[in-house]
């Protein structure tokens, strides 16, 4: 089965990207809904060890979570030795019953996948991107988002340029979602004939 890693900058259309793999028949794992899950569950007891005034009601306050953590990276990577793990386990498990289930191909949906080295784990990178000016107006569009937030989170990330260089394909959610969709539906018809 050949898995695909699909990552991308913050705002750059990487979700909306996954859910198209996932209309077109593909099985996609999601690490942030993974991790959602997690703190939900399993990295409760690990993360309340860890960061107690996270906890809000038995469950991982993401909110709380994110102030105990942003611009201290000490605490951030104790953060990540608690989750990534986890999340790998999922990831783990979802390909293992994609291919039990016959699929040729699954995605991974990995925010961080260049950060964390995981280019290695997949067979080929789908990177998602647009225009930095496209990207901005996204993320700053976002809930609670304030531009130094967005720039401690681009700051954390290898840049964009990196990204579409270190890619197998890219996809460009700048033109708009039909067109990106259309991209993808040829990165599909490309496999299949490979």
């Amino acid at each position: 089965m050949l898995i695909i890693g699909l990552t991308g900058s913050i705002g750059m259309g990487k979700s909306t990207t996954a859910q198209m793999f996932r209309t077109e028949g593909i099985p996609v794992h999601d690490s942030d809904a993974s991790v959602h899950d997690l703190y939900r569950g399993a990295a409760v007891p690990a993360i309340a060890a860890a960061f107690p005034s996270a906890i809000v009601d038995g469950v991982v306050d993401r909110g709380k979570l994110g102030a105990e953590v942003l611009g201290q990276p000490e605490r951030m990577k104790l953060l990540e030795s608690i989750v990534h793990p986890l999340v790998g386990q999922a990831r783990t498990d979802f390909l293992q019953t994609s291919k039990r289930a016959g699929h040729r191909c699954a995605v991974v949906d990995i925010p961080l996948l260049f950060e964390i080295d995981g280019e290695n784990d997949v067979d080929l990178v789908v990177v998602c991107s647009a225009a930095a000016h496209i990207q901005a107006a996204r993320v700053l569009a976002r809930p609670g988002m304030t531009q130094e937030k967005f720039q401690t989170i681009l700051a954390k990330q290898v840049p964009d340029e990196l990204k579409r260089r270190r890619a197998h394909y890219v996809i460009d959610t700048g033109s708009g979602f039909y067109e990106a969709h259309e991209q993808v539906r040829e990165l599909l018809r490309s496999l299949s004939a490979s």
